[in-house]
């Protein structure tokens, strides 16, 4: 794993310490896959949780693997180790919904809540969370909920949410999310050929109502990122 203390501390001083008040989310998205912003994400989280005085909660929109949260399992070297899952809402919202819904053995229905979960990360303040696939019945699937509920409801509880949003080629997870964010910041392989492609997805964050607060521009991807500079929208 290539040390990127440096980078972060470059962004959380573009970007600055979340205010005092409600918490803040970030979202990090990026136009195509293998641009490395589930690694940025995970290790800006990581930065984030050793310099704020609550907690940090890095929320996954990948719910197909729950990606952030088997790669933060895997290296607990690194991390530290998970602990036991705690419920992922404050107040029962949620940020996507299950159809057809499914009713528990007592009858009663399951609410969307249930299928998400977050486990503290070490000794630290890092959260992550994890969608309970396990949980889906036969026909049942899974969409995001453009809704403010549940991220307003975070940051009655949270400092700091950074969220973590799949390629925009193949979801339309950041696009709905955009509106609800207090920014999005986009990711960018630096020796990317399409400037078009960051370039829409921008717009679109925009002309959705959302607000970006910039590009990250990365130098080698997944496997060892690093930041160039921090534009301005």
């Amino acid at each position: 794993m290539v040390d990127l203390t440096s980078e972060m501390a470059e962004l959380w001083a573009s970007l600055g310490p979340p205010p005092t008040g409600p918490g803040r989310v970030v979202q990090f998205a990026s136009a195509a896959s293998g641009e490395g912003t589930s690694t940025i994400a995970r290790e800006y989280a990581r930065f984030a949780a050793a310099r704020t005085r609550g907690a940090v909660w890095l929320v996954d929109l990948d719910l197909a693997d729950s990606h952030q949260y088997h790669q933060i399992a895997a290296d607990h070297g690194r991390h530290g180790q998970l602990g036991k899952p705690a419920a992922a809402s404050p107040d029962g919202s949620c940020f996507f919904t299950v159809r057809p819904p499914a009713r528990d053995s007592e009858g009663r229905m399951v609410s969307d809540a249930r299928y998400v979960v977050a486990h503290p990360v070490g000794g630290s303040k890092l959260w992550v969370t994890r969608f309970r696939r396990e949980m889906l019945r036969p026909g049942q699937t899974v969409q995001v909920w453009p809704s403010a509920d549940y991220w307003n409801a975070l940051r009655r509880h949270v400092e700091l949410v950074v969220v973590d949003a799949p390629a925009a080629e193949r979801a339309t997870a950041a696009l709905a999310m955009a509106p609800f964010m207090d920014f999005t910041v986009l990711v960018v392989a630096a020796d990317a050929v399409d400037a078009a492609a960051p370039a829409a997805l921008k717009d679109q964050i925009l002309a959705s109502g959302g607000q970006c607060a910039g590009l990250v521009f990365n130098r080698a991807k997944v496997h060892a990122p690093g930041f160039l500079k921090m534009g301005a929208p």
